[in-house]
């Protein structure tokens, strides 16, 4: 357990969660039936557990997958690998951790190799674990980078991944975050269609946008676009990121708009980490959600 203090300080940092007060014991929702998958990142399970404790305590928690970040060492990856197969709970997706390092965007041609060099690996690490997607922040507006820029930039290197991303089997999801890019679904829309690639989709942050938009929205705009999604929440008046269901998303909404776009597959939950009855909570949360509650 935390203080308050310490909650807003993390949050502040960009943590979108952290360990919560003990609750008490709530039945399950009755959820409605669909595809509908519960996930979770990897940091969000206790680092000093093996991987194999890990898988198992998200299961035990009521998860049925995880994304994983990217791995450059190979017995880690592999042992990530023996992991997810002893326990049977899957690596549906990899977290690309160079984007905002190595931005594709950056008009050093070095800097922009090393953000290849981080994506190749995520598009590898993927294709051994058995994932299909990896998420990818495609460029990061600044001062000196603009808008049209990052976008003829970005675009150019992910067009040369394109024919590793098929050849592998896993989609580049292009995840919309506060990179002063991609501000519309409008625009999300574009970008991805301007591909004509079925090897590049959206990846889906509810949480990221509420500052200036409506996740709903977004997502019946994105439609059939969309590979994946993140979960997180959002409250406007304090501009800090939440436990879920305590910030200012319409939560009934966004489980009707994702409903009408026809989605089955992972919700994974970017959240801070923390034990088993936080984890339980957090899952008990997501099945609310999924429930349209």
């Amino acid at each position: 357990m935390i203080s308050r203090r310490e909650f807003a300080r993390r949050t502040a940092l960009g943590l979108t969660a952290a360990a919560l007060p003990s609750f008490p014991t709530i039945a399950a929702p009755a959820i409605q039936k669909s595809g509908l998958k519960k996930g979770l990142i990897i940091n969000m399970l206790p680092k000093d557990l093996s991987y194999v404790d890990r898988f198992k305590l998200a299961i035990d928690c009521g998860f049925e997958g995880v994304e994983a970040n990217t791995v450059y060492d190979q017995k880690e990856a592999e042992a990530i690998k023996e992991a997810s197969m002893k326990t049977g709970f899957r690596v549906h997706s990899v977290m690309n951790s160079d984007h905002w390092k190595f931005p594709l965007s950056d008009p050093d041609p070095a800097t922009v190799q090393k953000s290849v060099t981080g994506m190749e690996t995520s598009l590898r690490n993927a294709k051994l674990w058995g994932a299909d997607t990896v998420l990818l922040v495609p460029a990061v507006v600044t001062g000196k980078v603009t808008i049209p820029v990052a976008w003829q930039r970005s675009q150019a290197v992910i067009k040369k991944l394109i024919p590793m991303a098929k050849e592998l089997g896993v989609v580049i999801a292009i995840e919309e975050v506060w990179n002063k890019f991609l501000l519309t679904p409008y625009d999300h829309v574009k970008y991805v269609d301007e591909f004509k690639s079925p090897w590049v989709k959206a990846y889906f942050d509810v949480g990221n946008i509420v500052m200036y938009g409506y996740p709903q929205e977004w997502i019946r705009v994105l439609g059939k676009r969309i590979a994946k999604f993140h979960l997180k929440d959002f409250k406007t008046d304090n501009r800090q990121f939440v436990p879920l269901r305590e910030g200012s998303i319409d939560w009934p909404e966004v489980r009707k708009a994702i409903g009408e776009i026809g989605y089955e597959g992972y919700m994974t939950v970017e959240l801070g980490g923390g034990d088993a009855s936080y984890l339980k909570e957090v899952s008990r949360r997501v099945d609310l959600i999924i429930a349209g509650q």
